[in-house]
């Protein structure tokens, strides 16, 4: 499935090698102003190449809208936007063309299709991800005229962990790190991976404020179980947390319930979620993203006649696929409030009745 959502839709198309990336998104209302440059500033945070903590692939990542838009605004038909590529090295993959580099999806694609292009991953590269944040600044855009804000930031790299959330900071961060304290660390560590031909792991915190009350259909189409499918489904996210998360499974119910006053919750292990449905309080997700796959030591596979060979990888790789990894789970929790926003319209009779009565 390429399609994302129910109301406010995605759909992404393209691969790292191919001729461009783009994404197709439905449902905007129309009458919103879509800020190109806004746009466009997106992409540049998630773009490669822009320090040696990332992969050395120089893509402007340059967005442009084909449909949707006239004179500044969304017409309320679907919004198309093409990113081409234009820094691809093929050659790089000749070497494994015939293997399957060791926790990479070439396996699990060349057993499901039948074949894969691999160049670079093909469909399963994390190139793709590039169309998820042009999709996901045209919901912050409608977001905003709604007064909700979308914030993310990593959290950890490796071992070192943050004691401190500054989601101001992480803007003007490099490597998007929440605790300033902890980020020349941080660096270190990622350039030791990096320079030992390896990879690090990492962790991303993402946070919406201003989310009213109501947004989430149960019983399956959850608030959190929406988020969760929106993270997982990013490259190489392998755990999500929603709230207090793990941590609330050792807990006892008198210590994890948020207890609720005139004022509003005195706390918010729930991470703003209730039944699947948004409680007003602001909504906290923690992913876990795994050691980029691609490093630069020799590995033992095999190739696809079922032979054991070794692996030994070129080309340009993040070494922890998690900094530029934030942006995309910023995007992605925008599209699911983007989209649950419109289906909430629904809800009510009242809402309706707004809309329609005379």
């Amino acid at each position: 499935m390429n399609t994302f959502g129910k109301k406010f839709t995605m759909t992404t198309f393209g691969e790292s090698h191919g001729v461009g990336i783009g994404c197709v998104v439905d449902g905007v209302p129309a009458g919103l102003k879509i800020d190109v440059e806004f746009i466009q500033s997106e992409l540049n945070r998630r773009k490669p190449g822009k320090s040696t903590l990332e992969t050395s692939r120089k893509e402007d990542d340059k967005v442009e809208i084909l449909s949707g838009v006239f004179d500044g605004v969304s017409t309320g038909t679907p919004i198309a936007m093409v990113i081409y590529n234009t820094n691809q090295k093929s050659g790089d993959y000749e070497n494994v063309k015939n293997l399957f580099r060791p926790s990479h999806a070439d396996f699990t694609y060349f057993n499901k299709y039948g074949l894969r292009d691999y160049r670079g991953g093909g469909r399963s590269s994390a190139r793709e991800t590039a169309t998820r944040v042009a999709a996901g600044a045209i919901a912050k855009l409608m977001l905003e005229v709604l007064d909700i804000k979308v914030e993310a930031g990593v959290s950890s790299i490796g071992e070192i962990e943050a004691s401190s959330y500054d989601f101001e900071y992480a803007k003007k961060s490099k490597l998007y790190a929440l605790d300033k304290n902890v980020e020349a660390s941080q660096e270190e560590l990622i350039m030791e991976a990096k320079n030992s031909h390896d990879s690090i792991g990492g962790t991303v915190i993402i946070r919406a404020s201003g989310v009213p009350v109501g947004l989430g259909e149960p019983l399956y189409y959850k608030l959190d179980g929406t988020i969760a499918e929106a993270m997982m489904g990013i490259n190489a996210v392998k755990a999500v947390e929603i709230g207090d998360g793990i941590t609330s499974s050792k807990s006892k119910g008198s210590q994890n319930n948020d207890q609720i006053t005139k004022n509003g919750f005195s706390s918010n292990h729930s991470g703003g979620i209730l039944g699947g449905i948004s409680n007003g309080d602001t909504i906290v997700v923690k992913t876990y993203f795994k050691p980029t796959p691609s490093i630069f030591q020799e590995q033992k596979t095999i190739d696809t006649q079922g032979n054991e060979v070794s692996c030994n990888l070129k080309g340009r790789h993040d070494p922890c696929v998690a900094i530029r990894g934030s942006v995309v789970c910023e995007a992605m929790m925008a599209i699911v409030l983007a989209d649950m926003v419109l289906l909430n319209m629904s809800s009510k009779i009242e809402n309706l009745k707004k809309v329609y009565s005379k």
